[in-house]
């Protein structure tokens, strides 16, 4: 019975969402940058995972059901396009020039970072894709022959990583506006950066949600036309 219960995905879909649910609470009351759900809850789960010996495999079973979701939420930020369509559309050169800047700078830096590093094709190929959501990631790296398990764990790492500290970096540099706070974290740390834009207001959630979009295109057609049209590795 407790073998049952362990390996049940209907015990890990409630596991999830409890310990997201007071990870919420957490935030609220501590008010705390690391105290952020979206860690909370994946450091609270991996503890549980490695302390009753249950692999990712078995857990993704229940697991798989939460992220399938993922998918219409970001398409759901359209419902928020669309409430701000007439402030978007006054910005939409500067909106494009900044998330596709971004993009290609994201592919360059973790590229050249990692031939500098002198690291293996096969981690190059898996991490030219890391700044976009994880369908598209995972797509593109297969288009290069890279490995997808590697590219979703670290394109779900960026996404912590600017959930918790991507709005904290950009106050520090004096940003301040909405649009720019969503577009960076739209661009940068797809759906999971999105939903901390959402905390900021719906214009950031906006931007953020077109920047997903935008960002995985020029992800997608750029890396495999870096890494195998002009022959970059």
């Amino acid at each position: 019975m407790k073998e049952y219960l362990l390996t049940s995905p209907m015990v890990w879909i409630f596991l999830t969402l409890a310990v997201y649910f007071l990870a919420q609470k957490v935030h609220v009351k501590l008010k705390w940058v690391l105290a952020t759900p979206i860690l909370i809850t994946v450091s609270v789960l991996i503890v549980l995972l490695l302390a009753l010996d249950i692999d990712f495999e078995t857990y993704d079973q229940g697991g798989r059901y939460i992220s399938f979701f993922l998918g219409p939420s970001v398409v759901a930020l359209g419902v928020l396009f669309h409430e701000k369509y007439d402030e978007i559309k006054s910005n939409l050169i500067p909106f494009f020039a900044a998330v596709t800047i971004g993009g290609v700078s994201s592919i360059f830096i973790v590229l050249l970072s990692l031939i500098w590093l002198e690291s293996p094709s096969f981690i190059v190929r898996s991490l030219a894709a890391k700044s976009v959501t994880t369908p598209i990631a995972i797509e593109t790296t297969k288009l290069v022959s890279g490995i997808p398990a590697i590219t979703a764990a670290v394109v779900i790492a960026v996404g912590i990583f600017g959930n918790v500290f991507g709005v904290p970096i950009l106050r520090a540099f004096g940003i301040k506006s909405e649009m720019a706070i969503g577009t960076a974290l739209g661009t940068a740390s797809h759906g999971i950066g999105t939903a901390r834009a959402l905390d900021i207001g719906r214009s950031a959630a906006a931007y953020g949600g077109i920047a997903i979009c935008v960002n995985g295109v020029v992800t997608a057609i750029l890396v495999p036309l870096i890494l195998d049209g002009f022959n970059f590795l």
